[in-house]
């Protein structure tokens, strides 16, 4: 159960808060911040709409000092409970005793002897910290599962994420994921969103910011076209079929550079506005495209993609996990990250031996060629 003195300032915070005569003004964006924890959106409506009492309430370590001295019958045993002197546990029930203006225990024969108006004080006591236990607990709960809306691009959310929902569901069933796709970076302060994974630089105020994944920027197609006698061996075989282009030109230019590619006129090519839609081309093998690391890691993977050179650049942009700092280390929001995390490492050790038996299965390749092309020529 939290501090009763920090409860009883939550409650006292919440119940002098007044509003103007246009309430939604600020009624609004504290439903929002409390649509977070539903309980405590509750307790707040209930406190704004209700009478302002002014509770007449004892010392609450007084009271909790009573009902740990009342359980164990014995000031001793409830100062180790609660990890304070027993003096201190026995002067706290006194003055409890004269603020009420009755006696709560008898002294008998060095034991404590809860009294009849005592018992009945602690009926009601035992009661109210019942409730505010059932409360907390529930609290905590919504915040470790329940809904979590994760924000993201749609080339992202659509060759990253939707593989693997079905694995989050796995590793967290009480999380009731909900994703939104959007080319634009959500206000976390307006909208109703708790975590995102963004494209940039990782530069963004006031947020926490977790680094997803390095990225590089490399060739990939259809395993087909690294078969046949048309088959991509060097480079400049990517000259021979379709460049798939992402807005324009500029990546492909600094590729055919890089590999030393030399060509008077621009490749020809379809020009698309998704990088999902060029990779999904590349899969169906209309062409080779250029791809970062995260967005054709499950094609690759899976066999729908290969990269037939090692050539790669750098890339100074990646994708990033981001979240308001107050709520960080929200259970489901810290599982998240997490999973995002384990989830963006092994794709990146499974890309790793994948590039290893690629490297293998090409040698192989090319030792037999040598081998049956020096048969020949015997």
């Amino acid at each position: 159960m939290p501090h009763l003195n920090a409860l009883k300032a939550f409650e006292a915070a919440a119940r002098r808060m007044s509003f103007p005569a246009k309430r939604d003004f600020i009624e609004l964006p504290v439903k929002r911040i409390a649509s977070k924890a539903s309980f405590l959106y509750l307790a707040l409506i209930f406190l704004m709409n209700g009478p302002s009492m002014l509770r007449r309430l004892p010392s609450l370590n007084a009271l909790k000092a009573f009902e740990t001295a009342a359980r164990h019958e014995s000031f001793t045993r409830a100062a180790e409970e609660l990890c304070v002197t027993q003096g201190a546990v026995s002067h706290q029930v006194k003055a409890l005793e004269a603020e009420l203006g009755i006696k709560l225990f008898n002294r008998e024969r060095q034991r404590l002897v809860i009294t009849e108006g005592g018992r009945e004080y602690l009926t009601v006591l035992r009661d109210a910290f019942d409730r505010i236990a059932v409360g907390t607990e529930r609290l905590v709960q919504r915040q470790s599962a329940g809904v979590l809306t994760v924000s993201t691009s749609p080339d992202f959310a659509a060759k990253w994420l939707v593989h693997r929902l079905g694995k989050f569901a796995e590793a967290h069933p009480s999380i009731d994921l909900r994703v939104s796709a959007t080319m634009h970076h959500v206000d976390f302060a307006r909208e109703d969103v708790d975590i995102a994974v963004r494209h940039g630089d990782g530069n963004w105020a006031g947020l926490d910011v977790t680094r997803l994944t390095s990225e590089q920027l490399f060739a990939v197609c259809s395993p087909k076209l690294v078969t046949g006698r048309r088959r991509l061996r060097k480079p400049s075989d990517v000259l021979k079929f379709p460049l798939l282009y992402l807005d324009d030109r500029k990546d492909w230019s600094r590729w055919l550079e890089a590999a030393g590619v030399v060509t008077p006129d621009v490749p020809h090519g379809p020009v698309l506005n998704r990088a999902s839609m060029v990779i999904d081309a590349a899969v169906d093998g209309q062409g080779v495209a250029l791809a970062r690391t995260a967005l054709a890691a499950w094609d690759l993977i899976n066999g729908r993609l290969v990269r037939p050179f090692p050539l790669a650049l750098r890339l100074s942009k990646t994708y990033w996990i981001v979240c308001p700092q107050a709520t960080s280390m929200l259970p489901k929001i810290k599982a998240c990250r997490e999973w995002l995390l384990a989830e963006a490492a092994d794709d990146i050790r499974r890309l790793k031996g994948l590039s290893s038996a690629e490297t293998f299965s090409k040698l192989t390749m090319q030792r037999r060629s040598s081998f049956i092309r020096k048969t020949n020529e015997r």
